[in-house]
């Protein structure tokens, strides 16, 4: 089983791929870490393919292998490393690790994973999740103090039929039964004419209006919208719940990682010394007042 680079795998392990090996082994490894990582599980023509090689290879390979058995993707990840090494070889046998093309991708990639490590030891790492946890409890103090509101519907076109089912309801009837045969809102219906919770400005105004004005288990008169006739029965009130803190961890760790980065940047294009010597790019980037670089 042979997995051509040319037909389905990128040709060479991309920088983002190298970068990622390293944001997952910030730290210190421990004695077993280490030792997994460099478990041989290969060779060819003597040289080694690693554990370490193989998590290169998926963070790498992703996208292309989503869904497949973990098994059948250990199995294509040594068949692409296999194919790394085999084409590898070929190219040094060809001299062409000793070609101004060869020299120039080395200095750039090796320029792109020093970026991305300093970005993970010295911006990733120095946002902990302890800022993002106070930036959440900051926000959710700020939160204005909002009521909403649990509540059920049945929604009818006629209010002659609407008026019967308040008539029911006021006889013990059930509301969820009432709802699933009567209601037209294809939402709610199989739910009981359950709607959740939800706060003011969601809903249609005379709908708003009447819910929010019942109290717990009352239902309402017949109330009428665009959408026909409502009767609607209030669950329960409540003061409105801000969104848990691990549905939103993620976003505001991105956030802050964002925001630390902007500065690190801002910091070291000041102190570095950049000079856009190609003179159309200097007028494009530095205005057309721009002094442009003297010629050596």
């Amino acid at each position: 089983m042979t997995l051509l680079l040319s037909a389905s795998l990128p040709a060479r392990l991309s920088l983002s791929a190298l970068a990622l090996s390293f944001a997952l082994t910030v730290g210190t490894p421990t004695p077993m870490a280490l030792a997994q990582d460099s478990k041989v599980v290969a060779k060819v023509n003597g040289k080694s393919i690693t554990e370490a090689d193989l998590k290169l290879a998926e963070q790498e390979l992703a996208g292309e292998l989503p869904n497949v058995p973990a098994e059948t993707k250990r199995q294509l990840l040594v068949e692409y490393m296999i194919e790394n090494v085999v084409f590898a070889d070929a190219a040094e046998a060809q001299k062409l690790d000793k070609t101004p093309d060869f020299e120039a991708r080395q200095q750039y990639t090796r320029r792109r994973v020093l970026r991305e490590l300093y970005y993970d030891t010295a911006i990733k790492a120095a946002v902990p999740e302890a800022d993002a946890k106070k930036f959440y409890d900051d926000q959710v103090g700020k939160m204005p103090k909002e009521e909403e509101v649990n509540a059920r519907h049945i929604l009818v076109e006629k209010k002659e039929l609407a008026d019967d089912i308040v008539t029911k309801l006021k006889a013990n009837g059930d509301f969820a039964a009432l709802a699933k045969e009567h209601s037209k809102d294809p939402g709610s219906k199989e739910n009981g004419g359950s709607l959740g919770f939800f706060g003011k400005g969601q809903m249609v105004p005379q709908f708003e209006e009447a819910a929010f004005k019942l109290t717990k288990g009352e239902v309402s008169a017949p109330v009428q919208s665009q959408f026909g006739w409502h009767v609607i029965k209030l669950e329960e009130k409540r003061a409105r719940q801000a969104p848990p803190y691990e549905s939103l961890k993620e976003r505001i760790m991105q956030s802050l990682i964002g925001q630390k980065a902007q500065s690190i940047a801002t910091e070291l294009r000041a102190k570095a010394k950049v000079e856009i010597v190609d003179p159309e790019l200097n007028k494009a980037m530095t205005g057309p007042k721009a002094v442009e670089p003297k010629k050596p």
